[in-house]
Formats: C-alpha cells, structure tokens, sequence
C-alpha cells in the first residue's frame, strides 16, 4: 500500500492564498461562524511587549504542557502556551478544504481587556472565534461579549476592538510556522507585531514564527512590519508541494500509464484509473486520474472528475515513480484525501463487487420536446406569469435545452445582470434536420449495432460519420428563411454565437459542461457560414465523449435533442472568465465569498495554453470594503496588473450576488433536490468597442453540482 503525504507549496497557484485562508482561520467569523475556538486557560498571563521579533526571544527549554494522550472531549477548551507539537496536534483543525494538503491551525484570541492574555484555542472543539469568546471570556470581570453580528462588525474592522483575532498554521511540507490573519480583517501593523511577539513568547515554534499576508489589504500593512519578523508569502509556501488533491474521493478499478500524447489515439475504459504525464484537454470516464503536472481547478479533467465523482489529483514525478510503476495493470483500491493519497491492490472479485454496488445512478432526462417551433426571444422562454422558477425550468428545458433555459431566467434578473440579447432555436428543428435527410434511421441502426456498443474505435469511427452527415446534410428551407429573417431584422451584420443547449445539460446534479460544441457564424463573413455553424452544433449531440458520457450515467441517447442559444459573438473581449456564486474553498459554508477564475482577452480559462496561468480569487461581497483574496495571477498581464479592475470585480459582484439570490428558490436549500450544497456556475465576458471601459456581459448560469465541481465549458473558451 503507497501513502504519501504532502506539505504545502506555491506551485499549486490556483487555490493558495484561499485555502491557506480558510484553514487558518477557519473561513472566518462571519455570521454563519469560523472553525474551532477554545476556552479560557488555568491561569497564565501573556506579557506584552511590541519591540523585537523572533530573534530578540530568549534561550527556553520547551516541554510538553498538555495531555497529548487526549482523547478530543479531554482536550482543554484552550492553552495559554503551547511546549511542543504534540500540544499544537491536540488543539489544531483538521483541514477545511483539499486545497490545502497537509497544513493544521490553531486560532489564537488576544484579549486586550484582560492584560493582552493570549488563548490558544482548541480548534476542534469551537466553530467560530465568537462561539469562544462568547462562551469562555464573557466572565464576571469581564465585558459581555456582544451578539455574532456586532461581534463580527468590531473585532475584525474596529481599530479599538477588544479582540486580535487570528491563527498560528503549520504548513508540513516546507515545514513553516505562520501566524495568520482573516483576509478581510483590517488590523494595524501593530496589531499583528503585537500578536506576534506574544506568541512567539509562548509557543516553542517562537523562533521560527512568520508572518503570511492572506490578501492584498493584508500585505498592505504586512509591508509596514519591521524588518525583524519575517513575512512569507504564499508562493513562497507553496513551492515545494508534490501532491495536489483536487477531487477527493475513493474507488477500484484498474492502473494504466499514459502519456497524454497517447491518450489522443488510445481508448481508456470506465473502470481503468489513468497516471498521465502532463494534464491532456480531454479524457473519457475513467476510475481515477492522477497527473505528473498540477492542474487548475478549473481545468477540464477537473470539471469531469467532479461531474463524475471520481477521484483526481496532481503528483509530481508520478509518471516515473517506482512504487507508484509497481501498480500498473493492478487492480488497485485508489482513494484521495485532503491530505494524503493511497492505493492497495484489491484482486478482480472485490474489484467487480465494488463496480456493481457503486454504478453511478442514471440522471433523469425528461424526453426532448418537439411540438415548439417558434424561434423565441429569450425573455419568453420561459413561463413565469404562471409558475414558479423552480417549476418553470424544467418545463422550458425538454424544448430549449438547459442553457438556453437558464439565460431566460438570467434576463428576468433585472439590471444587475447584463446580458446580450439572444433568442432560442428549439429542438424541434434538430429532430427535423435529421429526420428529413434520413439520419435519425442511421442512429437508430447505430444504437443496434452490438459491435458499436462493445468496441470503442468503432462507436468513435461511427460516430464520426454521423456527425459528418448531420454536418453536410442540407437544412430545410423554411428554417433556413426563418432564421436568416429574423436575423437580418433583429441582428443585422453581426457576427452571431450558436450554442449548444441540450435537455441533457445545466441539470441539478450533472452540468455536461464541455460536451457539445459551439460554434460562430458571421453573415459577413464566407469562412463562417450561418447553417454550418447550426449544423456543427446540432453534429456535436454525438462527440465520442458527450456519448460515453452519457452512457456512463445511463441517459438515452435517442431521448435527447440539441436547442440553439444564439446571441452576438465576443471574438475580441477583454476578459472572459468562470465564477462561481460561493466559496468553493469551504466546505462548511461558514465564509460566503464569490470564487473567480478569469483571463485577459480570449485566452481559455478552462483550457490554457502549457505555461499559461490564469488569474484566480475571492471576493468576500459581503463584507465591508468587499476584500478580495488573490489565489493566482495571470502571466498574460504586466506584472503588478490584474486582469480586472476593482470597479469590474464590483459590478461583477453585483451581479453575482444577484443571480446567487435569483436562483436560489429553485436550487437552494429547501428547493426541490437540493443538493447541500448551493452555489450558481456563471460565465462572463468584459467586452467594449475601442476606447470604451469594457462592460460586463453574463452568458451562462447553470447550478453547481457541489463543493470542489469548478465548471467552465471548454467549448464556449475559444471562437
């Protein structure tokens, strides 16, 4: 059985300074609460002092203080030092997110109304700083503390709080003592020396104790520290890290070594678990995938794992491991954890019984609908004079697909939420195109066909073929007559973008982000005919993946039909980019924060270019002042610039945080099949003719299947 557990580096950029964040400080203290806190200590009082950092700390033999043969309801509620590791283990949390491997947090309370006394808490123990403080420093001697809410307004924002509040983490891999503060916490620099110089003074990791800035606002004052504390920043943290967990989870099946190269010409099956090389655009579903290079959350391979629920994760020089080769061709148990990875060899009858109790459930698809043919602007797709989003959605989707469903419910929104104006191609003219050229009897043969459905390069080569003839056949007349009217009436001379929208997509549960293709026409323009760009969109229903894909979750192949979402195309926008509605870094929902992965121009934020990284962050909206959590920088800009300028993350913002509150009935909680889970996956554009400040356009919102599913259609990254 192999083991490994990681530490912590900056090479994994995209979800650095959130998780470290998150794990320190326990998603913070926000209404909803923050990790563990721990209760008052037996005695001992924090001296205080400003001057000097670890280097000016006297000569101490340090020994344990605590019981570390503590079961968790023994552990003190909390310590006022801490002598050894085993004390730091006991009161420490477990990681909040996969997205920081191998790091532990104790938060630390200063109360500055009882002689500066410092609090390790046990951090196992309490959710919240607050759910400490009001329980352990409300004593007699002491003020009351206030309700969460006034809680949360003074003791990160006042600068006469009575608490400092913050966390000591220890990242294991490059093996760094760090004291943290919340990314929108607003404490002076001499606030955070004086924390600083107070733990140092009372915890054996003294001398080694840094500062990491968790935000830009935060390393605003970090810069203003002297000269004796150390300051480390997250890359500096991160750039040692091997294992890179994205999505976690367990299953079976059997180690096969690829390069991605030969991915591109070689047929993996359900059940296999792949080791790649580098990180390829595209996999068919597998068991399991581990990559030598790290990706991104929103990588591609990403996005199918999570849809999938498969385990995926990055681990340097796993290609050429040696003890990682010696499974190849096993049939392995492989399970990823938040901070670890394991496999053991399983034999074949465990492996076939494991496979039969955990087939993935078949999503439900309500049959396309065929009886709606008129080419509908998008503001009246959907029914809402009489019923109810979370009912009008799926009444819209068997006709108009689920992306085209969704952008209606997008144009009700309000001005919060701009977006470009679009019309619905319904499915009836797909079932059309290929009924009338006879195509629908060659899917009928396919389907039939036991050598298509056993051997994977013949349903890829006769699928191929389908496509082809759905693409050369021609379209029938009075569609051709009615869409080209009501584009020349409505959408003269522009440059349009036909979309893919399926009664198999933008489903509760399962996205199929990236499985169909759309595709630009321009009447302007002969390379980019209109009815081809239809004709591809409608070919892409049968890609090899989208029908594996489907097969893998049991949807029928003959039940779905492809709608089109027309609207203008954007082939030179200034940015383009993914959000999704909530802190996707959190799994306990405690701190509420918009996640955004955006890239200047065209360039993919889903598929990037070898070398290319993209910029990445957290906006905390709610909060006062809005901070934003950088996660990773794009390399397409000059450095020190952003992608998005503070103005654009606030109107983006605004209209996150609306089509968060809009969607909400259908897909929150108490809605229908709410998943526990809710946040909306949106995609956006920054666009604006030269000389203008570019404007936000939203394209897309479909509901995020859950925690650690980062979405983006790699269809939809290029023109």
């Amino acid at each position: 059985m192999q083991t490994c557990t990681p530490l912590h580096s900056a090479a994994w950029l995209c979800a650095s300074a959130v998780a470290l964040a998150l794990m320190a400080l326990g998603c913070g203290d926000d209404s909803a609460g923050d990790e563990p806190d721990q209760g008052t200590p037996d005695g001992g009082t924090a001296d205080g002092g400003t001057d000097g950092g670890s280097g000016d700390l006297p000569a101490r033999d340090w020994e344990c203080l605590l019981d570390g043969d503590a079961s968790a309801d023994e552990a003190p509620d909390s310590a006022p030092e801490l002598g050894c590791k085993a004390d730091f283990d006991l009161l420490a949390s477990e990681p909040l997110s996969a997205s920081i491997p191998g790091a532990r947090s104790v938060k630390t309370v200063i109360d500055t109304f009882d002689d500066e006394r410092l609090h390790f808490q046990n951090s196992k123990r309490y959710k919240i700083h607050w759910d400490f403080a009001s329980a352990q420093l409300s004593a007699p001697a002491l003020p009351l503390v206030p309700e969460l809410a006034q809680f949360n307004q003074t003791e990160y924002y006042a600068p006469d709080r009575r608490f400092v509040l913050g966390a000591v983490t220890h990242y294991e891999e490059p093996d760094r003592w760090v004291y943290e503060i919340a990314p929108y916490d607003t404490a002076s620099a001499e606030m955070i020396e004086r924390a600083m110089t107070l733990i140092e003074q009372h915890a054996f990791f003294g001398e080694e104790l840094a500062f990491h800035p968790t935000s830009d606002n935060v390393q605003r004052e970090a810069d203003k520290l002297p000269a004796s504390i150390d300051v480390v920043t997250t890359d500096e943290l991160f750039e040692d890290i091997r294992y890179q967990p994205l999505n976690l989870g367990e299953s079976i099946g059997r180690v096969r070594f690829l390069t991605a190269d030969e991915l591109e010409t070689t047929y993996v099956g359900f059940r296999e678990i792949v080791v790649l090389d580098r990180v390829p655009n595209d996999i068919s579903t597998v068991m399991g995938i581990i990559t030598e290079e790290f990706q991104t959350p929103l990588s591609h391979i990403n996005v199918l794992s999570q849809n999938r629920g498969t385990p995926n994760m990055g681990l340097k020089g796993a290609f050429d491991d040696p003890e990682l080769r010696t499974y190849d061709g096993e049939w392995v148990r492989f399970r990823v954890g938040a901070s670890e990875y394991s496999m053991e060899v399983v034999d074949v009858e465990e492996a076939d019984a494991w496979w039969e109790e955990h087939r993935p459930d078949p999503v439900q698809v309500t049959p396309a609908r065929r009886d709606v043919t008129e080419l509908t602007d998008i503001e009246q797709v959907l029914d809402l004079e009489s019923l109810p989003l979370a009912e009008a959605l799926p009444e819209a989707i068997p006709a108009y697909g689920g992306k085209a469903s969704h952008f209606g419910a997008l144009a009700q929104i309000g001005e919060d939420v701009p977006y470009p104006k679009a019309f619905a191609v319904p499915v009836h003219y797909y079932f059309q195109h290929i009924e009338e050229n006879g195509i629908d009897l060659m899917i009928e043969q396919m389907l039939a066909d036991p050598v298509f459905r056993d051997d994977p390069a013949e349903r890829d080569l006769q699928l191929g073929a389908l496509r082809d003839a759905i693409e050369a056949a021609p379209v029938n007349a009075d569609f051709e007559a009615l869409l080209m009217a009501k584009l020349e009436a409505e959408y003269t001379d522009v440059r349009m973008r036909f979309r893919s929208s399926t009664n198999a997509e933008d489903l509760n549960g399962f996205t199929g982000a990236g499985l169909y293709t759309s595709k630009s026409g321009d009447p302007n323009d002969p390379m980019r005919p209109i009815l081809q760009a239809v004709r591809d969109v409608w070919a892409s229903l049968w890609r090899f993946r989208a029908f594996e894909e489907r097969s893998f979750r049991s949807i029928p192949h003959e039940e779905i039909g492809m709608a089109l979402l027309v609207h203008q195309s954007f082939p030179d926008e200034e940015a383009n980019g993914v959000a999704i509605t909530n802190n996707i870094f959190d799994p306990t929902g405690l701190d509420p924060a918009f996640y955004v992965n955006v890239q200047v121009g065209e360039f993919s934020v889903v598929l990037p270019d070898p070398g290319v990284t993209t910029e990445q962050f957290l906006v905390h909206f709610e909060r006062p002042g809005q901070p934003v959590v950088y996660l990773a920088r794009s390399n397409l800009v000059m450095e020190g610039e952003t992608v998005l300028t503070n103005a654009q993350i606030r109107d983006l913002g605004t209209a996150l945080a609306a089509i968060h509150r809009y969607f909400a009935v259908a897909y929150g909680p108490g809605a229908p099949g709410y998943l526990g889970y809710y946040a909306m996956d949106v995609e956006f554009k920054f666009d604006g003719e030269p000389g203008e400040e570019p404007a936000l356009f939203v394209k897309q919102a479909r509901p995020y299947p859950g925690r650690g599913s980062l979405i983006g259609d790699p269809e939809e990254a290029a023109e």
